[in-house]
């Protein structure tokens, strides 16, 4: 496998130098939504996963990657968590945390480089995630990227507007 680059972005290893980004990131509330988080991070806890993150993902059943251009700016992450490698799968998660960064095809490209890492080196046989109903650009990434509605989780995220539904989305590798 080629490294994990495209003509667009490159997937790298969490770094010490990446507290600061991620707390940043991890401690504004508006995208706790998509993350599940509740509550805020410290530096202490912040240090702490990165430092977790040398190990492999055979051991700590995540890997969380940083999206950065090829000119080395940092706009967002790539997560692999609840990875099972008995049944040969795991989740999927993404973001790009700038708004202006968005809709420049840093996604779609950091989802295809992390599929075919999850396919050819950890020879995973699916990725899934959640992606709430009402979410319609991560709605068309993921489908746009090979990723099929399975499922709908009913009223499965309590939030401030009230109870969300969630789609389940699985993609499939060939045997």
């Amino acid at each position: 496998m080629k490294a994990l680059e495209t003509g667009l972005v490159r997937l790298r290893a969490l770094e010490e130098s990446d507290v600061e980004l991620l707390y940043r990131w991890e401690n504004d509330s508006s995208v706790w939504r998509v993350s599940d988080t509740i509550a805020p991070f410290s530096r202490h806890q912040l240090r702490e996963f990165i430092e977790n993150q040398r190990y492999d993902i055979y051991r700590t059943r995540q890997m969380r990657l940083v999206i950065e251009t090829l000119a080395g700016d940092a706009v967002g992450t790539v997560d692999l968590f609840d990875f099972d490698p008995v049944h040969a799968r795991a989740a999927v998660g993404i973001l790009i945390f700038e708004t202006e960064e968005r809709n420049r095809g840093y996604a779609a490209d950091a989802l295809d480089l992390v599929s075919q890492y999850a396919r050819d080196v950890l020879h995973l046989q699916q990725l899934y995630c959640d992606v709430e109903t009402e979410n319609g650009p991560s709605l068309s990434l993921f489908r746009g990227r090979g990723f099929e509605v399975i499922g709908t989780k009913k009223r499965w995220l309590h939030t401030a507007d009230g109870w969300a539904d969630v789609c389940l989305l699985q993609r499939l590798f060939g045997i």
